[in-house]
């Protein structure tokens, strides 16, 4: 018989999601449970549910600015643009994509003194004939999710997706969304080598002890206790750590990428903030000087069009303006760490000229016939 989530598991997802899983002993304190069997339960859905974990870095206080590229493959250039993506050094995650037709998406934290550079970087996927219909969207940085609970019958151990409750609900939200969904006055520089240091280790391995730190980089336990509490959790650069399990059977089940547009922030803030205890949003993003948003979701195939006929009557309702959707290919996807080793005596070091020359020498190698 399958293993099932309850709702005990439910609760500890959701605290991991709160806490963080670098302290199990403070969790189950918080929880009100057992430390004993707050580790069974733990191992027990790293084994059944692909439980894991990764640190979200709040990339705008290291001088960053977060961006979301789509862009349509010319066909037989699939594979192709999948790697000129990455041939730009500040890429944090790539992934095929299709639906209307094949691509590719992108997740970048560029610099913010090189938007433009960054942006010349991208019209050339047109000029060397591999791309069409490239699109950039500036975002804040992502605000995930971590409430489960919601939505999940504590009886039947099932999920209840109840859409008619939830567009009730929306006009009925909040407007105050919280500092991660409000366009950054400034992507200040608050961030020393040390702390991009600690901060690359926490992508890799969110529950890397500050012993393995000191011992990792030749430094002093409290040298490194003090960067991670004075700086990198005082100072704004580590936004949470995110949770990951399969709530729902991966077979039948997919991830998109939304986008909603909205005519005025009121109505903008409200849907969002209705979207923060919903189990099928991962992580959600504002398109910055836009009223507008981005969204990672993830369905069961036998809900999505559920889902989209709730936008459709949101949209009738005159709440939501306009929305748009792609399939990530769960296939064929990469993920790095932030890009460090560009990181040199307190500021980003972004070589346009060779992200340049890297995608061109890729495009031809790939067809010596493309244009120059």
């Amino acid at each position: 018989m399958a293993e099932k989530l309850d709702f005990s598991d439910m609760r500890i997802l959701e605290g991991l999601g709160l806490y963080g899983p670098r302290n199990s002993t403070e969790l189950a304190r918080k929880l009100n449970l057992p430390r004993e069997m707050l580790r069974k339960r733990l191992r027990r859905m790293s084994s059944h549910f692909s439980l894991r974990f990764h640190a979200n870095i709040y990339h705008t206080n290291l001088g960053l600015k977060k961006a979301f590229v789509i862009a349509e493959a010319i066909p037989g250039y699939e594979d192709t643009l999948f790697e000129c993506f990455k041939a730009n050094d500040f890429w944090i995650y790539v992934s095929r994509c299709y639906g209307m037709n094949e691509g590719c998406l992108g997740l970048y934290t560029v610099p913010k003194n090189h938007s433009d550079d960054f942006e010349q970087y991208f019209c050339l996927f047109e000029k060397l004939g591999v791309a069409r219909n490239v699109k950039i969207f500036w975002s804040t940085c992502l605000q995930s999710v971590h409430s489960k609970c919601k939505w999940f019958n504590e009886q039947t151990g099932t999920w209840d997706f109840r859409w008619d409750e939830w567009i009730r609900e929306i006009p009925l939200t909040g407007t105050q969304l919280p500092y991660t969904l409000i366009d950054p006055k400034d992507f200040p520089q608050k961030g020393d080598e040390i702390d991009v240091l600690i901060l690359k280790e926490l992508e890799k391995n969110p529950k890397i002890t500050l012993v393995d730190l000191a011992k990792m980089f030749g430094k002093s336990q409290q040298f490194i206790e003090y960067h991670y509490r004075k700086h990198i959790l005082r100072r704004g650069l580590l936004e949470s750590f995110e949770v990951s399990f399969s709530q729902y059977n991966p077979a039948v089940s997919d991830l998109f990428l939304f986008i909603f547009r909205f005519d005025n922030n009121e109505k903008l803030a409200r849907f969002l903030l209705s979207l923060l205890d919903k189990p099928f949003v991962l992580a959600l993003g504002k398109i910055l000087c836009e009223n507008a948003a981005i969204a990672d979701i993830y369905l069961p195939r036998s809900e999505f069009r559920n889902f989209i006929d709730a936008l459709s009557s949101l949209t009738r309702a005159g709440i939501l303006e306009s929305y748009n959707y792609i399939i990530r290919d769960t296939r064929k996807r990469s993920r790095q760490t932030i890009s460090y080793e560009y990181f040199k005596h307190g500021s980003w070091l972004y070589d346009h000229k060779k992200h340049i020359e890297n995608l061109q020498n890729l495009v031809k190698q790939t067809s010596p016939k493309i244009k120059e």
